[in-house]
């Protein structure tokens, strides 16, 4: 029973030897599930007795548990039907799983099997009935693992001190069945569970015990220890956590950290090596329980191929990922796809970097609205690719996806996170959902680009429900291009939601920022020359603007220019000698004397 509910990637996993390396502890092991010849010899010798004592009582008497056959068996690799070994409908369980919580009765396992069964019909509801009260009922017990000489696993004392290690579960469940008349066997092997380290091998005596238990004509798996809680890093607070995951569950799944010293109890065609055991990758229960399908590669080490490392998550539909590498999101690409995501990894040092990658449903309810960890890598990184080291504001994840589509962003021209420009200039479009207002800014890593430049590197253009964001770089680089919005009808901030990166190597780039533009310039206006803010000075400039709805257009420089209207473009020129600054001017209405402010132009200095 050393091997406590701990999920190794919801705790950072600590030591891989228990603490009771230097203690010599003496234990009988009757291996009674290495053939079903012993199994007979030991149910009829004291067991069938001590059962038919209690038929007085009103107990039936349990038949000797048959061992696992043909019929029991699943197919490796689990074929992503349902996480359950049988058909299981939890809604159908909320009125006696809240009755078993209940159920307060401490002074004999007797008593307490015969109040759980009060409300439960079928041997399905029995077991539900016990598995619930145990696991609600019973803690882990973090300071008899330390000593486990002092430590009692039998079902009397378990139940007297309300807490136990995972021997004590699985002897208490078998034995609570027993009582109910249900076929349970309990089982032990070697877990991937607390202080488990990603890639270890497995020696010595097993350290993990769970239960096996009949119904319906099969034999199922269950873990009532895992399924109580888990157990902080340092192995000394135990938090009860409910986990259904572990209530019969999928053996396919279930091999996943449990290696029953007799590989029948795998329950599984074909079985499986204790050395696959120890290479399989270990996806933890929130894998599975946040409806995830499967994870590449699956090898838990992973090694970079010119500084460079992929890994991939599919899953059933909108869910949200997020990544650590060494603590930190900053060296990595990930994008979100429809069915999963993908992420590519550029460690900046050599070595072991532990990788670890988190997923949360897109619609969570408040509760639920945690980033929970669901699996982990070990990256071993041979060289560094120095050449892809990302801006600080790079957020994560990459690019467009079905979140940004879900916020209005529809139809992006440009499907890929990275945009490589070798002129400096590139242009992207959407087709925008109703009533959006967007806003947008360019990021670098340094001092080159304060903020209120940032947002003037890129150019919005609106043509109907078209967006086409214009982006002229200030200089060779990596660059974050950020796209916020907020509803036209709501008064409040923008919302984040989403970013590119974009890469231009050509050292010969230096684009000035647009004019700056002011409120009275509307979204639907359009700048077609000049693009630039920055003016040459002493020379006669084109002005081609278009422009709606108002009564004249006056460019101002040391002298006032009348733009003309054509169609719907205003056009004209102006000359930039003797000023630093040109503006643009519009009337809105012929009768009023009073001009608006634009857009503002800089002029280049001698």
């Amino acid at each position: 029973g050393r091997r406590s509910p701990a999920d190794p990637c919801e705790q950072t996993p600590p030591i891989t030897s228990g603490p009771d390396k230097g203690t010599q502890v003496t234990v009988e092991i009757h291996h009674e599930d290495r053939s079903p010849q012993l199994i007979k010899r030991l149910s009829l010798g004291k067991g069938s007795q001590r059962l038919r004592g209690h038929d007085n009582k009103g107990f039936q008497r349990t038949e000797v548990p048959r061992p696992p056959g043909a019929k029991d068996l699943h197919a490796y690799p689990w074929d992503k039907s349902s996480l359950k070994s049988m058909p299981v409908d939890l809604q159908q369980f909320e009125k006696l799983d809240a009755y078993a919580l209940k159920v307060n009765v401490r002074n004999s396992v007797e008593e307490l099997v015969k109040a759980l069964l009060k409300q439960a019909r079928t041997d399905l509801e029995k077991v539900r009935a016990i598995w619930m009260w145990i696991c609600h009922h019973i803690e882990y017990d973090v300071v008899g693992y330390h000593n486990k000489s002092q430590l009692s696993s039998k079902p009397r004392d378990v139940l007297q001190m309300g807490k136990s290690i995972c021997e004590g579960y699985a002897e208490l469940f078998e034995h609570m069945c027993s009582l109910a008349g249900i076929q349970c066997k309990k089982l032990s092997g070697h877990a991937k569970g607390h202080g488990y380290k990603t890639g270890q091998t497995f020696t010595g005596d097993s350290d993990h015990a769970w239960n096996a238990v009949y119904l319906e004509g099969r034999w199922h798996l269950l873990d009532s220890t895992w399924g109580s809680g888990s157990v902080d890093d340092s192995f000394t607070k135990f938090t009860y956590r409910y986990n259904e995951f572990y209530f019969l569950t999928h053996p396919a799944l279930f091999i996943n950290n449990h290696f029953p010293d007799n590989s029948n109890w795998q329950l599984l065609k074909p079985t499986l090596t204790l050395k696959e055991f120890e290479n399989n990758m270990l996806h933890n229960s929130n894998f599975y329980m946040l409806g995830l399908l499967a994870a590449h590669p699956e090898t838990p080490i992973i090694q970079t191929v010119n500084g460079k490392a992929s890994v991939s998550v599919d899953c059933r539909s909108g869910t949200l990922f997020m990544f650590k590498l060494k603590g930190t999101d900053e060296h990595g690409l990930m994008t979100l796809k429809k069915h999963g995501m993908k992420l590519d990894i550029y460690p900046q040092k050599t070595g072991s970097h532990k990788l670890e990658i988190f997923a949360k449903p897109s619609k969570a309810e408040a509760s639920d609205d945690v980033y929970k960890c669901v699996v982990e890598y070990m990256v071993e990184c041979e060289s560094v690719d120095k050449a892809m080291h990302f801006p600080r504001d790079l957020h994560q994840p990459v690019g467009p996806s079905w979140f940004s589509e879900r916020q209005g962003f529809l139809r992006p021209s440009h499907r890929e996170p990275v945009l490589h420009t070798n002129d400096g200039r590139c242009s992207l479009t959407f087709t925008l959902g109703k009533d959006i207002s967007v806003l947008t800014s360019l990021h670098t890593d340094g001092s080159s680009l304060a903020e209120d430049m940032g947002r003037r590197h890129v150019l919005q253009i609106h043509r109907g429900n078209q967006i086409e964001l214009k982006v002229h770089l200030p200089h060779a680089g990596s660059f974050v291009l950020k796209i916020y919005s907020k509803k036209k009808s709501d008064p409040g901030n923008y919302d984040y939601i989403f970013n590119y990166l974009i890469r231009c190597l050509n050292t010969e780039v230096k684009w000035p920022a647009f004019p700056q533009s002011y409120s009275k310039w509307l979204q639907d206006y359009e700048i077609l020359e000049p693009l630039s803010g920055l003016l040459p000075a002493n020379r006669n400039v084109q002005f081609k603007l278009k422009m709606h709805g108002i009564a004249k257009v006056l460019v101002q420089a040391e002298n006032t220019h009348l733009l003309t209207q054509n169609r719907d473009c205003w056009e004209g020129t102006c000359n930039t000698s003797g000023c630093r600054e040109v503006f643009v001017m519009v009337h809105e209405n012929a009768n009023h004397s009073f001009y608006s402010h634009v857009l503002k132009y800089e002029v280049e200095t001698q």
